[in-house]
């Protein structure tokens, strides 16, 4: 058991023994205001009645005949007369209780006579106050308070074996409790130290059954933090891969146009020439390569070069829509966008044109010869959205959302000219402006990209 398992065993224990010793002491409380309450002087009939008797046999037939009769007559009606000196002590020699003894002077000293207190006066001189206290079914013989025992106090043995039983009890339940709490938060210490040792398939929740409450809560939080570092230990290894493969290609070109650069200026005089040329093309490729896997590193760290601030969305597509026009009526294709009223939205102006950039330039690259990319922006509610339909192959089934990931091609476009970056860098762009970017084949052929982005309050 750990140390959490004994905080938590003796605060619970704790809890429930201050629990039990306050409510025993309201108990006891309650018990001494009730037998104080037991102990006043009786003021029904029955007792005025008794007082009456006993004081006219003070009266009249003195200490003994009182004695006499108190002796024989056997509380009327569960009351017991008493009669006391002016030291407190009763004529009988019984206990006295102290808060009847207290209620009847305060009766005999106010104003006017009580029936139910009298103070007479013996034959031979003595005074006595006489009252009647009603008697409670415990009290017997000579008892004068509840309890159960004479002298009133209460059976000690009975109350150590149920102090005892309920202690027992609440370490039962507080062990019970302790372990309840601290066998989840095992499981995670576990889970916690497998992930940290690069177990990331590990999973907390199975472990925790039936349980819905707060620490079952922080075991799907666990599981579901366990399964994106999966993902994402997986996309940067699926990365590393890809861009070495990527890398593999041209390098290899380049060595081999540098061996023959290398070979004899002589004899080989005609092909120095065209290995200059291949080896300035494919460092132009290594170039755009690495800048593409660099501006997608800083895009997926959430990095920025600059503020947002108030980009109208309208005239940046326009820009974007125009110079590839210009391109692609060179390879006998073309780009169609209607001009639409400003577009307001907040972001970074660079990473935005970026995104568009590559969306449409991606479209002009796939759509066939002789057709027209459509370029369609809109306001919608709360959002600005843009269409960009082309009309090429469109993807394989299943592949509209991988597209997006780094150096994916689908299948018929996997022969086209390109590093699979260009819609990864919209994607994370896009998701670094609050938005979101989808594609689909469109009707008729062709594939459509749908951005949406939030307007500028």
């Amino acid at each position: 058991m750990g140390r959490l398992f004994w905080k938590i065993l003796l605060a619970f224990w704790l809890t429930l023994i201050a629990t039990a010793a306050a409510t025993g002491a309201v108990i006891w409380a309650l018990r001494e205001e009730r037998a104080g309450a037991e102990a006043s002087v009786a003021l029904g009939m029955p007792a005025v009645l008794a007082t009456d008797l006993a004081a006219a046999t003070l009266r009249h037939g003195g200490v003994d005949a009182l004695r006499d009769w108190m002796g024989e007559v056997r509380r009327p009606h569960g009351i017991a007369v008493f009669a006391v000196d002016a030291k407190g002590a009763d004529l009988l020699g019984r206990p006295v209780p102290e808060g009847a003894l207290a209620d009847a002077r305060e009766l005999a000293d106010s104003r006017g006579s009580h029936r139910a207190v009298r103070a007479v006066e013996a034959p031979g001189g003595e005074r006595y106050l006489v009252f009647a206290q009603q008697q409670g079914p415990r009290l017997r013989g000579g008892d004068a308070r509840p309890g159960g025992g004479r002298g009133g106090r209460p059976r000690e043995g009975g109350g150590w074996l149920m102090l005892a039983m309920g202690a027992a009890a609440s370490l039962a339940v507080s062990a019970l409790l302790a372990w309840y709490l601290a066998r989840p938060i095992r499981s995670l210490r576990w889970a916690l130290r497998s992930a940290a040792e690069g177990r990331l398939e590990t999973r907390v929740r199975p472990l925790m059954k039936g349980r819905r409450d707060e620490i079952a809560d922080l075991g799907e939080e666990f599981d579901e933090m366990a399964r994106r570092l999966q993902k994402l230990v997986e996309a940067q290894k699926r990365l590393l891969h890809d861009v070495s493969h990527e890398l593999r290609s041209p390098l290899a070109r380049l060595q081999a146009a540098v061996g023959l650069a290398r070979q004899d200026p002589l004899r080989f005089q005609g092909a120095l020439e065209p290995s200059l040329e291949r080896i300035e093309r494919e460092a132009a490729r290594l170039d755009e390569l690495v800048g593409e896997v660099l501006a997608l590193a800083r895009l997926e760290g959430g990095k920025a070069e600059s503020g947002e601030e108030p980009v109208d969305l309208a005239e940046l597509v326009a820009s974007v829509a125009e110079d590839a026009r210009f391109e692609a009526q060179a390879a006998h294709r073309d780009v169609a966008f209607q001009l639409a009223s400003p577009v307001l939205v907040r972001g970074r102006p660079e990473l935005l044109q970026r995104a568009v950039e590559n969306v449409i330039r991606n479209a002009v690259k796939y759509t066939a010869e002789g057709s027209t990319v459509q370029v369609e922006l809109a306001a919608l509610g709360q959002r600005a959205r843009l269409l960009v339909t082309d009309r090429g192959p469109g993807v394989a089934p299943g592949d509209a959302e991988r597209i997006f990931e780094p150096f994916y091609r689908s299948g018929a476009n996997a022969s086209v000219d390109g590093f699979g970056l260009g819609l990864a860098i919209a994607h994370a762009a896009i998701a670094t402006h609050r938005g979101s970017i989808r594609a689909e084949n469109a009707a008729g052929g062709g594939l459509r990209v749908e951005i949406e982005l939030p307007l500028a309050a």
